[in-house]
């Protein structure tokens, strides 16, 4: 017989009468320490999981809003078009700097009218580059939102449930020197409640560490396509509107 299969058994047979071992019973009979720890651990996994659901439907909207408004705006031969198109995508980062674009552009072609010889002022291209940059460090404060968080659970849930089993092993050996007993029945329980502080720190970092990593993945990607339509969008300017 196994040996994990062979300590199991002798705890059960060494409990008390009427003392249980089940995982709930432990839980509830835990220390005030290891309680904190476990209600710790427990509202970073559900906040943990709020953020997973939250941000994987945002990310899902933005990916897919994002591929509907390059279609637009290719297919569009007005960029006034494309603009009356974007009103409607909101999670939309490429739409968000083609707004932010195409205000700026809007305000340097009435200042052309304005103008005495009907020329562009000066530095008008840096100032579309400008409102781009401002709207792609806008849309990455959005999209990285939050993610933060999972990395801080994914980082410290391990530790913060380490930190609840230190102190129930600790309790067990306390419990030794009271009782000046060694016997399983003495010690199991003590250590079954401090090693479930480990579990659920690392039930509440895994998830939290997986998704960290696929978000982040997923914020480059965006990422990488705001950088490549901000390059044609102003060369399209370059080309068309400030000749």
């Amino acid at each position: 017989m196994p040996p994990h299969v062979l300590m199991v058994t002798a705890v059960a047979a060494n409990a008390p009468a009427g003392e249980t071992m089940d995982i709930l019973p432990l839980i509830m009979n835990a220390s005030g320490v290891v309680m904190g720890v476990l209600f710790l651990l427990i509202s970073l996994s559900v906040v943990s999981w709020f953020i997973i659901g939250y941000k994987a439907l945002y990310y899902a909207r933005a990916s897919s809003q994002s591929t509907r408004f390059l279609d637009a705006f290719w297919a569009a031969k007005r960029l006034d078009t494309v603009y009356q198109e974007s009103e409607a995508l909101a999670d939309s980062p490429l739409a968000q700097m083609f707004k932010a674009g195409y205000v700026e552009l809007t305000k340097i072609t009435q200042q052309k009218t304005q103008s005495p010889d009907g020329s562009f002022g000066e530095g008008s291209i840096e100032n579309v580059e400008r409102a781009l940059r401002r709207a792609y460090t806008t849309e990455m404060t959005h999209l990285e939102g939050l993610i933060p968080f999972l990395a801080t659970t994914g980082s410290a849930g391990p530790f913060v449930g380490l930190f609840g089993t230190v102190w129930g092993i600790m309790n067990s050996f306390r419990s030794i020197g009271l009782k000046g007993a060694a016997n399983l029945s003495t010690v199991a329980p003590g250590i079954a409640e401090a090693l479930i502080a480990t579990a659920i720190g690392l039930v509440a970092a895994i998830p939290a560490v997986m998704a960290f990593n696929y978000f982040t993945r997923k914020v480059k990607v965006l990422s990488s396509e705001m950088e490549s339509f901000s390059n044609d969008f102003l060369n399209i300017v370059k080309r068309h509107f400030l000749r």
